[in-house]
């Protein structure tokens, strides 16, 4: 059996670059012949990488080798438009190689990597993997839709990241017959006691809610700030992330008069990143669009064993992971008071808050461990072979 991943690109970026990655990894050091085809833009291939052409036919093309049974192929983009590489070598590189493969499993959103399929002749197995439906370029949807409709069509399997966002798709709504999902796994966040310690002291006597994420529209990260106001001074809320609205969030938070109880830390540097998710009390995810389909940051919070505050974002995964009540409290997105609440109420008591994060441990080995991902991926493949 060989399998190969198609879709987005080099280097890793976001979530849907990271699953894929990971599942490459996984599943070939299973001894599973897996290897994954992505576009790059010109100085963004990795260093360590070799030249491909013999392998996918285009001049400049690279290839990372993970292991014996798995590989990375970075062909040329020629540029990046709504999050999408244009690259007709991916398209040349798949008609070359799709021949060799059992299965494609390829990744939305990503028209370009549909693109080739399509253009590819390519006669075997096909997985969708439904990471999110396209929700913020409307126009790219309209153009693509008579793509996106053939995908589908031509999908053996789809498989979402969370029941909920593949059932309640309207894109995916007369295919569930072929619907599935398997939920995103990530390694348990390493221990960082030491550093933990250090950033508790910044903060003596204070619960520290943790929030991380780019500082943009849908994160809601201004009705976090406006929680600050419904809470007292023994709970101090804590940004990461760099972006576009840090200015704006600034002065939100000047103008409220809350500089001493929110933190906008900016880019968490790598060797901190550990050590706040254990510095916390709490995690809270603020995301009010239903942009956000899943938030790895849930569960890389959960497997430190801290309770998670989220939102009901309609139609959304978000709060499938968070369960209500077991994990954390998922309240109305884009309510401050709300937010407030919830933390206050899995915080304030001490066995209501030790019961939370003991179920938020347990959530996480149950369902979000990065094995449990791999082994699913891999009885997918041996279902569809």
């Amino acid at each position: 059996m060989k399998v190969l991943l198609l879709g987005k690109f080099y280097p890793i970026k976001g979530g849907v670059e990271k699953v894929m990655w990971d599942i490459t990894r996984g599943v070939s050091a299973r001894g599973v012949d897996c290897d994954m085809l992505c576009a790059c833009l010109p100085g963004e291939f990795p260093e360590e990488a070799v030249d491909a052409r013999s392998v996918t036919g285009c001049r400049g093309s690279k290839v990372l080798d993970f292991n014996e049974h798995g590989h990375l192929y970075c062909v040329r983009a020629f540029r990046k438009v709504a999050a999408t590489m244009m690259s007709p070598d991916m398209i040349r590189a798949l008609r070359r190689m799709c021949g060799g493969y059992d299965i494609i499993h390829v990744h939305h959103p990503d028209p370009m990597a549909a693109l080739a399929l399509m253009l590819s002749g390519y006669k075997g197995r096909v997985i969708l993997h439904w990471h999110s439906d396209i929700l913020s370029q409307k126009v790219l949807l309209t153009l693509i839709r008579p793509l996106q409709n053939w995908l589908i069509r031509r999908a053996d399997r789809i498989v979402g990241t969370t029941p909920v966002y593949v059932q309640q798709s309207p894109e995916l709504r007369d295919v569930q017959d072929k619907i599935g999902y398997i939920p995103i796994g990530v390694p348990p966040v390493p221990e960082a006691e030491q550093k933990a310690q250090e950033i508790r002291s910044r903060f003596p006597g204070k619960k520290i809610i943790y929030s991380l994420g780019r500082l943009v529209p849908y994160k809601g990260f201004r009705y976090l700030i406006e929680a600050a106001g419904w809470l007292d001074d023994s709970y101090q809320i804590v940004i990461g992330g760099g972006g576009p609205l840090k200015a704006e969030l600034q002065a939100q938070i000047d103008e409220a008069g809350l500089a001493d109880r929110v933190t906008l830390l900016g880019f968490v540097p790598e060797d901190e990143f550990a050590a706040w998710y254990h510095a916390c009390d709490l995690f809270c995810l603020s995301s009010i669009w239903k942009t956000e389909a899943f938030a790895i940051v849930q569960i890389e919070a959960m497997s430190c064993g801290k309770p998670v505050v989220a939102t009901n974002i309609p139609e959304s995964g978000v709060p499938w992971v968070n369960c209500h009540n077991v994990s954390g409290l998922n309240v109305t997105p884009g309510d401050g008071r709300a937010l407030a609440e919830a933390i206050k109420t899995v915080t304030e008591d001490k066995d209501t808050y030790e019961g939370f994060s003991q179920r938020a441990k347990t959530r996480y080995e149950k369902l979000f461990r990065y094995e449990t991902m791999i082994e699913k991926c891999i009885a997918l493949y041996e279902t569809e072979h």
